[in-house]
Parts: C-alpha cells; structure tokens; sequence
C-alpha cells in the first residue's frame, strides 16, 4: 500500500567557516627590483657585427657621427668601427636600460648598409613595430637584359615619381638596389607596397597600379 503522506524536507544549518590556521600564516608577497638589462644575461656582454659593404664605406664615413650619437648616447650601445675587418660592432653596457636595444641598434644600422638614408633609418630606434623586408626581381618574375631594365625602370619612375608615390601612400621607405629591392615600414604597409611593386614587376602599368593603391590605402586608414 502506498502511503500519502508528503516527504518531509530535510533543512541543514550551514556552518560558519573558520579561516584555517596554514592561510593565515603565510608570510607576504615578496617584492623584487626589476632586473637590469645586464643581469638578465648573468652579466655576460653580448656584441653583434655588422659588415660593411664597399660601396656603404664612403657614406658611413660622412655620416658616422649622426649613426654614433644616437645608439652611444640614446640607446646605452657602445659602438666602433673595425677598419680592419671592415665591420661596425656593437657591444652592450652595464648601463643598458633595455635588452633589446642591441638589437635595435644592429637593425638600424644594417637598414643604413643597404641604403637607407640615416635619418628614415633610426625610425627603427624610435619606434617598434618597424622591420625592414628584402627581396628581388627574380623572386617575383624570372627576366633577363632588357625586360629586366624595364621592370626596374617601372619601379622607379620618371625621376623616382612611380617610387615617391608608393613610399608617400604607404608610410614606407623604399631602395631599390639594382635587382634588389628593400623595404622600411609597418608589417601591413610593407604587405601593401610590395604588392604594388610586384605588380609593378609582372608588367602593370604604373596609372593601374596608382588606383588600387588609393583604393588600398583609403581601407587601410578606415581600418585604423
């Protein structure tokens, strides 16, 4: 026989918790300096050679003071040139503010051995973000005596104009270094003038080129 009296509800008092003796004991948190850039490498000194190409030798010599002051007085980097060796190194300090300086430096001074001018170049020291993209002609299309003075004609432009367009509509810096070609900027800027130089390269002509760039840039600068 099944009973009709309805299940009586059990209620549970809850119990305070008592904070346990172990979390009340343990000692503060301890608080340590931040490390300097030297001690981060147990104090070991890093250094890094840049070579010294033979037609840069010249230009580096007019200009060696503005690359010194800068990374010697700025960047804490200790740097020399090795007339021997023909090299620039860099060494880093005992009173580096940060570690990655020395590789600041080394790639705003490998951005001035393949043609940047000094004052584009140290962008790299100022701000990061920045990188510095090669590549050549081949690379894109294979082309041989007058194809490939042409495509290098339609790089540049009359008087550079075709150049000076794509650098001021991408914020970058272009060199176009025989076959060559280097480029300076942000990674999305960079991905935007190399497309329009490869385009340029598999035989576009420069009035095409000109309108998707506008139409490129205008989305990049919706965008940010």
């Amino acid at each position: 026989m099944q009973s009709n009296e309805a299940p009586v509800s059990m209620e549970v008092e809850p119990v305070p918790s008592k904070p346990s003796s172990a979390s009340a004991a343990l000692p503060p948190k301890p608080s340590f300096e931040p490390l300097k850039a030297h001690e981060m490498s147990d104090g070991r000194v890093q250094f890094r050679k840049v070579s010294v190409p033979p037609h840069r030798y010249s230009p580096l010599k007019k200009v060696w003071m503005e690359i010194y002051t800068p990374v010697y007085e700025q960047m804490k980097i200790d740097i020399r040139m090795n007339l021997k060796g023909r090299k620039v190194e860099l060494k880093s300090r005992a009173d580096t503010p940060d570690v990655s300086n020395l590789q600041k430096c080394s790639d705003f001074v490998q951005a001035f051995m393949l043609g940047f001018d000094v004052i584009d170049a140290i962008a790299l020291l100022r701000m990061d973000e920045l990188y510095v993209e090669s590549f050549e002609i081949k690379d894109v299309k294979t082309l041989r005596g007058e194809h490939l003075s042409r495509a290098i004609g339609r790089l540049s432009g009359k008087g550079g104009k075709t150049k000076f367009a794509i650098e001021n509509a991408t914020k970058t810096r272009i060199v176009i270094a025989d076959t060559k070609i280097h480029i300076l900027g942000s990674f999305a800027n960079i991905k935007v003038a190399r497309d329009s130089l490869c385009s340029l390269i598999l035989g576009s002509p420069a009035g095409k080129v000109y309108s998707k760039l506008r139409a490129v840039t205008a989305r990049l600068a919706e965008r940010f």
